[in-house]
C-alpha cells in the first residue's frame, strides 16, 4: 500500500466495499465512485460499467457516506486530506504519490479536491487530476488525523478531450475514429491495387486495459524505469513500441516473414488484437507466434487507443527497408528476370505497415506536434532500438533528418530511388536500363468515420517534382554532408542520392498488365518495345514472373517466355501474352502477390532494358447479407455466400465469423468442399446485444485460400 509519512507504514481501512472505516473522527461507510457518471463523462463506459476508468485533466467525483453524522463539518475538512498513489513503490519524491486538501475550490492544475454537496451523513467530493498526471491504476485513500481509509481504487488515462493534456484532439469525429473506434481497416496489396482488410481492435474489450498495464510494468523491468515517466506520450508510445517486437525484450509477437509458421498462427488468420494479448498474458509473457509488420501496428494501434493515445494505422506502398538511412538501394535480377535476395531478406517491399499517434511534442519546436509516426517492425539500425519513432510526419516531410525520434529512417524509407542491376552468368553486373522505381509513391489510411481509404501521402512528401520536394531532399543532403563533415568516422547515418546512370537513348521497353485479377484468371501482360536507336537492331525478350511475400522476397519463379525478333529503326512491336492459372495456382503465396518482370537485350550492344510491375491476384467474392430490420436483443441471420470461380473443388472450407455486439467471441463452421463454378450459402443465427453500427467479419480458410476476409457494417436499431 506504500508508506505514510516518516514513521513507517499505517493502518488501512478499507471502505470501497461497503464495509466500516474510522478516519480520525469520521466513521466511513462506503464510498460510491459513481461509475456509471463519471465514465460516461470520461468516455470510458465502453471500457468497464464496474470500475472507475477516468481521463487525466478533468475532475471525477465520489460520495463518502459516513456512518455517524459530521456535527461540524468545517473543522474536520481542514484535516482532512486525500491521497493518490500509483506502481509498485510510491513515491510523493518522484510523483507517484501525492497528498492534497479538500476545500471548497478545485485547482485544475495540480491534484486538488473540492467539496460539492455535504451534510452530516455524506460528503460529495470532486476531485481533479492534473493533465499531465502519470497514467495508471491508482489507489485513492482519505487521511484524516493519524488514520487513513482506502476509499477504493480507479484507472487514469491519457485525454485527448482536454485541452492541456499533450494528446489533445480538436475534432471530435476523429477522436470518435482515433480513440474510441474499435474497428478499423488495414491496407495492403499494391500501389494501383489497394486491397482491404478488416481488423478488431477491440480496445475496449473485458481485461484488455489491464494487459496493457501488465505490458508497460514487463517493459519498464526490462528497461530498468519506474513508472515516473508514464506522463510523457513520446515514452509510453516507445515502450510500447519495444515490447511489440521480441527482437527488443520479452516481446509480445514473433515476427515472421518467409511464410514458415512452425507450431503457430500465420499473420494472415488474425482477425484482430484480443486474442494476441490475451495470448501472450495467458502464457506467462511469452511471445505470441506470429506476426508481420500490419500485425505489429495493429496492436499497436489497440494498446495505444486504449491508453487514450489517438492512434491509427497506415499503409506505405513501395517501401524501402533496412537502408539504414540510405536514399539509394539496388535492386539485383538474373539474366532470367528472377529476383535475388540476401537471407531471405529484400531492400523494397510491397507494402508496409506502421502507425501514426498524435501528440504535442514539447520536446521540439511548434510545428512538430500532430501526427507522429511509428514503427514497431525491427530495423537495422547503426545505433539505437530496432524500431522507429515517434517521428513528426511534418519533419519528414520537411526533411528534417536530425529531429527525433528516427525522421532520417523515415523518409529514406518513402524517398528511396531504387535502381536494378543485372548479375550475368559470370556475376558481373550490369545496370537494368528504364528500371528505376521510386518509393513512397501511395500512403494510406482508413478515413475519420467511414470504410473509405484515404490517401495521405501529401502529409509524407510534396508532389513529385515539384519546387517543395526539391528543397527538401536538398535539405536533407546538405545536413548528410554537415554530419560527415562533423564525424571522424567514414560511417554515417544517411547515406546521400548517388549520381545518375547516364542511359543509351537506343531501345524502349514498356510493360503492362491488369493491376488486380480475380484469382483463376490468366494474367495478360502488354509489351511494347520500341527501337530509335538510329539503326536496325536484334533483340532478345525474357519475360518471367514470380510470386512475392509482402516484404519483397520472391517464393519461387513461376513462370518465362523468351523471344528474339529484330527491330528496324523506329519500328514498334506489340506483344500480347498470357501467364496461365495453372502456372501460378499452386505456389501464389499467402499476400497473392506476382512481379512481372521483361528483360530486352540488345545483341549488338549488349545493353540491358528493363521493365516491372507488380500485381494483386485477388481472392473470389465472398459476400454477407442481413434482412432489413435489425433490433436489438431480437434474433437474425445473416447469409454468407461463398462461389468458387475455379475449375477446381475448394477444399476443406472452414468459416470463422466474430462481430461485436453481435456474436460472442468467434464461431466457427466447416464447410466441407465448394464445387467449381458454384456458390455455396450459410445461415449465421445471431442476436444483437449492442444498438448503434456493428461490423460482422467473416473469414474463409481452405486448401487453396488462407486469407479470404470479408465483412460488412449494419445499423442495429435500440429496442
Amino acid at each position: 500500500m506504500g508508506e505514510f509519512g516518516s514513521k513507517g507504514k499505517r493502518v488501512i481501512f478499507n471502505a470501497a466495499d461497503g464495509g466500516q472505516g474510522l478516519a480520525g473522527d469520521l466513521s466511513i461507510q462506503k464510498c460510491d465512485f459513481k461509475i456509471t457518471m463519471n465514465n460516461n463523462n470520461h468516455h470510458t463506459e465502453e471500457i468497464s460499467t464496474e470500475r472507475l476508468m477516468v481521463r487525466r485533466g478533468q475532475p471525477f467525483s465520489i460520495t463518502v457516506r459516513f456512518s455517524a453524522p459530521i456535527r461540524s463539518y468545517l473543522q474536520q475538512l481542514k484535516r482532512t486530506f486525500l491521497i493518490v498513489q500509483t506502481g509498485s513503490h510510491p513515491s510523493k519524491a518522484d510523483g507517484t504519490q501525492t497528498e492534497f486538501p479538500i476545500s471548497s475550490l478545485r485547482d485544475q492544475k495540480r491534484w486538488s479536491a473540492a467539496l460539492e454537496e455535504w451534510d452530516p451523513c455524506f460528503w460529495t467530493i470532486s476531485v481533479n487530476t492534473p493533465a499531465n498526471a502519470p497514467i495508471g491504476q491508482y489507489t485513492l485513500i482519505l487521511h484524516a488525523s493519524k488514520t487513513y481509509c482506502l476509499l477504493g481504487n480507479f484507472t487514469l488515462l491519457f485525454n485527448p478531450w482536454c485541452q492541456d493534456d499533450e494528446v489533445f484532439l480538436a475534432n471530435e469525429a476523429q477522436r470518435q475514429e482515433y480513440v474510441l473506434n474499435q474497428e478499423g481497416v488495414i491496407y495492403w496489396g499494391t500501389e494501383n491495387a489497394v486491397l482491404a482488410q478488416p481488423w478488431d481492435f477491440g480496445q475496449f474489450e473485458e481485461d484488455i486495459v489491464d494487459i496493457c498495464f501488465t505490458l508497460l510494468d514487463v517493459g519498464e523491468r526490462h528497461q530498468g524505469k519506474g513508472q515516473t515517466q508514464r506522463m510523457n506520450p513520446i515514452y509510453i508510445c516507445r515502450t510500447v513500441a519495444a515490447m511489440l517486437n521480441c527482437n527488443e525484450f520479452r516481446g509480445i509477437l514473433t515476427e515472421c516473414g518467409t511464410g514458415q509458421y512452425y507450431k503457430g498462427t500465420p499473420p494472415s488468420k488474425w482477425l484482430g488484437s484480443s486474442p494476441i494479448l490475451r495470448q501472450w498474458i495467458a502464457s506467462q509473457c511469452k511471445p505470441v507466434r506470429y506476426g508481420q509488420c500490419w500485425v505489429f501496428a495493429a496492436v499497436m494501434c489497440s494498446v495505444l487507443r486504449c491508453l487514450g493515445i489517438p492512434t491509427r494505422v497506415v499503409t506505405g506502398f513501395t517501401w524501402a527497408h533496412n537502408t539504414n538511412s540510405c536514399l539509394s538501394v539496388d535492386e539485383y535480377y538474373d539474366e532470367d528476370g528472377t529476383l535475388l535476395t540476401q537471407d531471405k531478406s529484400a531492400h523494397v517491399w510491397t507494402f508496409h505497415v506502421w502507425n501514426e499517434c498524435w501528440m504535442a511534442r514539447a520536446d521540439l519546436l511548434p510545428e512538430y506536434s500532430g501526427w507522429q509516426a511509428l514503427d514497431a517492425t525491427c530495423q537495422e539500425k547503426s545505433k539505437g532500438p530496432s524500431f522507429c519513432g515517434p517521428a513528426p510526419v511534418q519533419a519528414i516531410k520537411e526533411g528534417d533528418t536530425e529531429v527525433d525520434y528516427d525522421v532520417c529512417y523515415f523518409f529514406a524509407a518513402i524517398n528511396a530511388k531504387c535502381q536494378v542491376w543485372i548479375q550475368k552468368a559470370d556475376d558481373t553486373l550490369k545496370p537494368g536500363l528504364g528500371g528505376t522505381k521510386y518509393t513512397g509513391n501511395n500512403i494510406s489510411t482508413k478515413s475519420v468515420g467511414s470504410e473509405r481509404c484515404e490517401d495521405i501521402t501529401h502529409n509524407y512528401k510534396y508532389p513529385a517534382g515539384s519546387l517543395q520536394e526539391k528543397e527538401a531532399l536538398n535539405k536533407a543532403c546538405r545536413k548528410i554532408k554537415k554530419l560527415k563533415t562533423i564525424s571522424s568516422s567514414s560511417e554515417t547515418q544517411f547515406s546521400s542520392t548517388p549520381s545518375a546512370l547516364e542511359e543509351p537513348v537506343n531501345l524502349f521497353i514498356h510493360l503492362q498488365s491488369e493491376s488486380s485479377l480475380l484469382l483463376g484468371q490468366d494474367v495478360p501482360l502488354s509489351i511494347e518495345v520500341f527501337n530509335h536507336s538510329g539503326g536496325e537492331k536484334a533483340t532478345h525478350l525474357v519475360l518471367g514472373a514470380q510470386s512475392l511475400h509482402y516484404n519483397g522476397v520472391p517464393i519461387t519463379q513461376l513462370w518465362k517466355e523468351e523471344f528474339h525478333f529484330t527491330l528496324k529503326n523506329n519500328e514498334a512491336k506489340n506483344l500480347q501474352v498470357f501467364l496461365p492459372y495453372s502456372q501460378y495456382r499452386k505456389e501464389l503465396g499467402e499476400n497473392h502477390l506476382l512481379r512481372l518482370t521483361a528483360m530486352l537485350r540488345d545483341e549488338d550492344s549488349f545493353y540491358i532494358y528493363f521493365a516491372q510491375e507488380e500485381i494483386s491476384i485477388c481472392d473470389p467474392p465472398l459476400t454477407i447479407e442481413f434482412p432489413e430490420n435489425r433490433v436489438q436483443y431480437q434474433p437474425s441471420t445473416a447469409k454468407i455466400s461463398l462461389l468458387n470461380p475455379l475449375t477446381e473443388p475448394l477444399e476443406k472450407c472452414v468459416i470463422v465469423v466474430a462481430g461485436r455486439g453481435l456474436i460472442y467471441r468467434q464461431r466457427k463452421y466447416r464447410l466441407g468442399s465448394v464445387q467449381p463454378k458454384s456458390t455455396q450459402q450459410l445461415q449465421i443465427p445471431f442476436t444483437p446485444t449492442q444498438a448503434g453500427p456493428r461490423r460482422l467479419t467473416v473469414h474463409l480458410t481452405c486448401l487453396q485460400l488462407q486469407n479470404l476476409k470479408s465483412y460488412k457494417t449494419i445499423d442495429i436499431a435500440a429496442a
